[in-house]
Formats: C-alpha cells, structure tokens, sequence
C-alpha cells in the first residue's frame, strides 16, 4: 500500500484515519469498527464491502 495513498485515504463513514493491515490485505477504521478489502491492490471503500470488526479486533487495535 502506497505510504502517500494511505495518508490521504479516510473512513468515508467517519471521515477518521485508517490503519493497512498488510497480513490481511484490508484497511481497518477503528472509530467505526469496519475493515475495507484491498482487492488487487485497490482499497474498496464502501461501507457495504466492509466487514465488521470484532471485540476482539477493536481490542488488540488498542494496544
């Protein structure tokens, strides 16, 4: 994921800041507990392509 993409990139449900998980190929917005799929090397920013995080997910986000 291209370091200057990423920064300009934002939540489009919450307009806040998105972390790339490289492992599983997803941009991850904490403050609305989704994670957008980077399909073919191209972020998928649609609220109805994200998938809900878990408890769990937005736990070890924290640390």
């Amino acid at each position: 994921m291209d370091k200057k993409l990423l920064d300009i990139l934002v939540c489009p449900v919450t307009k806040g800041k998105l972390i790339y998980d490289k492992e599983a190929q997803e941009l991850i917005s904490k403050s609305a507990r989704l994670a957008y799929p980077i399909k073919q090397g191209t972020p998928v920013m649609l609220e109805e392509e994200a998938r809900e995080l878990t408890q769990a997910e937005v736990e070890s986000l924290a640390e």
